[in-house]
């Protein structure tokens, strides 16, 4: 993967890659098995830019670790471009291998897409969902395109199902801790991070109502806490209270993200068509 800038003022290469937001672990890695070209010629990051010069960035190949098994199986993509990728993730499976999930991860399938396309690249997972979470991962091609994302702020979207029937509209404020008697559970406690969630009533049915929720801030399981803290915990999910027959996951999914790309500066708007959340939800 390359990047090419043209200068419009004088500063060394090392200047301009820290304005730039390389990092110094990236300028290290281009600097050992990269590339810095200006005007077609190789050069070390002591060398001074003119204005009008032309500054090729070479990045280095990234090797996948080791412990990771491509995983063949169709990804939903729903957008691509040189540096992002970005696909639909169904429940009951991981976002990365686990301790009790080794394997079939998503980010096994998306490196066996790049192998079938023949990209050498890494995948690095920027938004992570649960296990049984479904909807839209962000994945970066490259650990430099991965930084660059965790400095851009993401609007995401959630659907959910939750039990009974909550207020049209409502701002949740309730800071989340880990849960003492677990490694994995969270719960509102005062000893724990601010955490805000915003949602919106979209139908209502019997006993369940369905939601569109935005957050504001990103804790561990924060929605799924948020929402059993308000006396309406998810539907089918069973962790905060919200176990139900005919589910046995959460029915929450990532249904929308936007952002500007931090390569183009084009604002960039994915929505999950393939979501079955709602369709679930008309089936309780």
């Amino acid at each position: 993967m390359e990047f090419n800038f043209h200068i419009r003022h004088h500063e060394t290469v090392k200047a301009f890659l820290q304005n730039n937001d390389f990092s110094k672990k990236s300028i290290s890695a281009i600097k050992r098995n990269g590339a810095l070209l200006v005007n077609g010629q190789p050069v070390t990051v002591r060398h001074k830019l003119l204005e009008g010069d032309s500054l090729c960035i070479q990045l280095p190949k990234e090797q996948p670790s080791g412990n990771l098994v491509p995983y063949d199986k169709a990804l939903t993509v729903l957008y691509e471009d040189e540096y992002l990728l970005i696909v639909s993730k169904p429940t009951e499976q991981n976002c990365a291998p686990s301790r009790d999930h080794k394997h079939k991860s998503l980010v096994e399938q998306v490196l066996s897409y790049f192998q079938q396309h023949s990209l050498e690249l890494t995948p690095h997972i920027v938004t992570r969902l649960d296990r049984n979470t479904s909807g839209i991962v962000i994945i970066a091609k490259h650990g430099y395109i991965h930084h660059l994302m965790s400095q851009t702020s993401i609007d995401k979207r959630y659907i959910c199902v939750c039990h009974g029937k909550v207020k049209q509209q409502s701002m949740i404020e309730a800071p989340i801790a880990r849960h003492p008697d677990s490694i994995i559970q969270r719960h509102v406690h005062d000893s724990g991070k601010y955490a805000q969630t915003m949602f919106q009533r979209l139908k209502v049915k019997s006993q369940y109502s369905l939601c569109e929720v935005q957050l504001l801030t990103g804790r561990t399981h924060q929605i799924r806490v948020h929402f059993q803290y308000i006396g309406h915990p998810l539907v089918g999910d069973d962790l905060y209270g919200g176990k139900q027959d005919i589910y046995n996951h959460q029915l929450l999914g990532c249904k929308k993200v936007s952002f500007i790309h931090p390569i183009t500066n084009q604002k960039i708007e994915v929505i999950d068509q393939y979501d079955t959340i709602e369709t679930k939800f008309n089936m309780l």
